[in-house]
């Protein structure tokens, strides 16, 4: 993901624009205060969902870890690619050296991945705990699904380390004047060839695995659900769970969609950034895709009644009580060998 956004630079490119100084001393603050608050609401927000879940035991189910997993991925984008990619907006050129040019890009990429993913196990997830209720419990387990998260960030911090090479600062002019930008430079593949793979791997591979594991639960629930009403208040604390997932998969694909196009058509020379219409698109494009970093823990608030609870204790500092034994045990858990798993979140 390319950090070569800058507003007056941008439209430097093209023979003709009809950007002008008032329009860049105008949304240039809209910008920073724009990625000022993701940055801030995804912080707090995230540190809020990795404490709350930490501090309740009961809470611990394999979906909550894959959540802690999720909001420890967003804050790092919040941390590592928020800020700089509104510096990159707002500046002239990139003030910050070769070796952050590539740390940066790395992270930007590394972190957006494990977002993506994250949210396939949590799929997967729903798909072993609604197709296969029984005979998953002792694959659905702590254990398990910390050994997938491990392997998830390894596999992910090796396969990204080409991104380290393919990006650096190079001196590039425009209108006369030399500009220092952090840019992708090579790596062995074009240009074209990078953005292609990373939105294949980023966005339509893990969407499409999604898609059909979605997919399949929905035609299980429309043959056998209606012929089962067996499952009580289980199957409805699965299904409430399974909904929060779908929501979750959801914002990330439509919040991603317009950034990840745009970043494709600039690659294969179909987007320009020529005019006003041009780049407030590109913005508005950045700022949605930045917003997945800080609207889950407001999904987890609307949509699962413990999150909420929990979050309430914390913001208003209320009485520290513990749920009981009992409530562990209650409609919405079900039990995995020897350890009794919470069926919610």
């Amino acid at each position: 993901m390319d950090l070569h956004n800058n507003i007056s630079r941008i439209a430097d490119q093209c023979a003709t624009n009809e950007t002008d100084t008032d329009f860049d001393d105008t949304i240039k603050p809209v910008v920073m205060i724009c990625f000022s608050l993701i940055g801030i609401t995804g912080f707090l927000g995230n540190v809020l969902v990795i404490f709350v879940v930490l501090m309740n035991p009961q809470m611990r189910s394999t979906t909550n870890l894959l959540i802690i997993n999720l909001a420890i991925a967003d804050l790092l984008f919040v941390v590592f690619c928020v800020p700089f990619t509104a510096i990159d907006y707002v500046t002239d050129e990139w003030p910050l050296g070769n070796a952050w040019c590539k740390i940066v890009q790395y992270l930007i990429i590394v972190t957006a991945l494990v977002s993506i993913y994250t949210l396939v196990l949590m799929s997967l997830d729903r798909f072993l705990a609604v197709v296969f209720p029984i005979s998953s419990r002792t694959l659905r387990n702590e254990r398990n699904t910390l050994k997938a998260i491990t392997i998830l960030w390894l596999l992910i911090l090796l396969t990204a380390t080409p991104v380290i090479f393919a990006h650096g600062v190079v001196t590039e002019t425009y209108g006369s004047i030399d500009y220092k930008l952090c840019v992708f430079k090579s790596g062995g593949i074009s240009f074209a060839a990078f953005h292609i793979i990373f939105f294949s791997s980023s966005y339509l591979i893990p969407l499409t695995l999604i898609s059909g594991l979605y997919a399949f639960m929905l035609r299980l629930w429309r043959t056998v659900v209606p012929h089962n009403r067996t499952n009580g208040t289980r199957g409805r604390g699965r299904k409430r769970v399974t909904r929060l997932v779908f929501v979750v998969v959801a914002a990330f694909a439509l919040l991603w969609f317009p950034i990840q196009v745009i970043l494709l058509l600039k690659s294969l020379k179909l987007f320009n950034t020529c005019t006003r219409f041009d780049i407030l698109l590109q913005i508005a494009s950045h700022v949605l895709a930045y917003t997945t970093a800080c609207i889950n823990p407001l999904l987890y608030a609307f949509l699962s009644e413990n999150f909420r609870k929990a979050f309430k204790k914390v913001i208003y500092c209320g009485p520290t009580r513990r749920y009981s034994y009992h409530h562990a045990l209650s409609s919405k858990s079900i039990r995995t060998g020897s350890t009794v798993t919470p069926e919610h979140v």
